[in-house]
């Protein structure tokens, strides 16, 4: 039997409740200087994650009073800023999307919020920072470890190694289930090389995903030019897939990338990679050109695809 938690651990979660939800300044009447409530930025977040979910589907996820979301989603129609289809199935039912107005005003978000944690993360030290969102992560799997849908995996960014651990996966990886044949590792070390001789902190990233304190995949962000990045090495491992790992990472880069003011991200990818193009077609990306090759020992489609910011 499990003993019941003791006044002096109750004390301190209730503590970190309240010097938590103070220091990200969530009791402020509206977030992030935006005209959006915190409960009407969270249903806003659903809602730029799905090209189509049900106002259901948000209340559960969320845990909303179904009234009071209802008169969110009211708002945010009057607003412009989401679609509202019946469903075939029930058309007592509805999904809900964002419009174009409406992806603009999360992008909003999205960019004030990311700013506001890197600077309440900037004065921290590299160790510091990697210890305060792994605790983070233990909170979070601690408390809702069964949640469906939900990732423990930690994005950090990449440490002494950790290219070295990129290339020989990718290398394995592709081999295995493409048969890809060593061209393509010695292309990814050469991005991986260059990337460490040129790394640009300002402009450029590394992102590791770890599951269990494990790497499980990666991403980069690289400066093409001024005005224009180029997202490369998107990998996850078999273990982790289904996850959600692929889209954390890459909206991860797109937040750098809007933060840094590029005005869009390019990407090179192959047509057989149909789990990774899903991903980018959803983040918005669209396919602008291709060319047949066999530069890694077998016939594929290279596709080009861009994101406008």
């Amino acid at each position: 039997m499990i003993p019941a938690p003791s006044d002096g651990q109750v004390a301190t979660v209730r503590a970190f409740n309240r010097f938590y939800t103070r220091k990200l300044g969530a009791l402020d009447q509206h977030l992030l200087d935006s005209p959006f409530s915190l409960a009407e930025a969270r249903v806003l977040y659903e809602l730029a994650q799905y090209d189509a979910i049900s106002a259901k589907e948000i209340g559960l996820s969320l845990g909303l009073d179904a009234g009071y979301l209802s008169r969110i989603v009211q708002s945010f129609d009057e607003q412009g800023l989401i679609t509202r289809t019946p469903l075939p199935t029930d058309r007592r039912q509805q999904q809900l999307g964002l419009t174009a107005k409406g992806r603009q005003a999360y992008a909003r978000l999205d960019r004030s919020s990311q700013k506001e944690i890197a600077a309440m993360l900037a004065p921290l030290a590299p160790s510091v920072r990697d210890r305060l969102v792994g605790a983070m992560t233990t909170i979070e799997t601690a408390l809702e470890p069964q949640q469906p849908g939900r990732s423990p995996v930690l994005l950090r960014s990449h440490r002494p190694g950790d290219i070295g651990w990129v290339v020989s996966r990718h290398g394995a990886v592709y081999a295995e289930e493409y048969g890809w044949d060593v061209s393509f590792e010695a292309l990814v070390a050469e991005i991986g090389a260059q990337f460490i001789r040129s790394y640009d902190p300002a402009r450029e990233h590394c992102w590791i995903a770890e599951l269990a304190g494990e790497p499980v995949g990666s991403i980069f962000l690289v400066k093409g030019s001024d005005e224009a990045a180029k997202l490369r090495l998107l990998l996850v491992e078999k273990k982790a897939r289904g996850l959600g790992v692929g889209r954390a990472l890459t909206e991860q880069c797109i937040r750098f990338a809007r933060e840094k003011n590029y005005r869009t991200i390019e990407l090179w990818t192959q047509s057989i990679l149909t789990a990774a193009r899903d991903i980018y077609a959803r983040a918005g990306f669209r396919k602008i050109a291709e060319e047949p090759h066999a530069m890694f020992g077998v016939p594929l489609t290279g596709e080009t695809w861009r994101l406008e910011l």
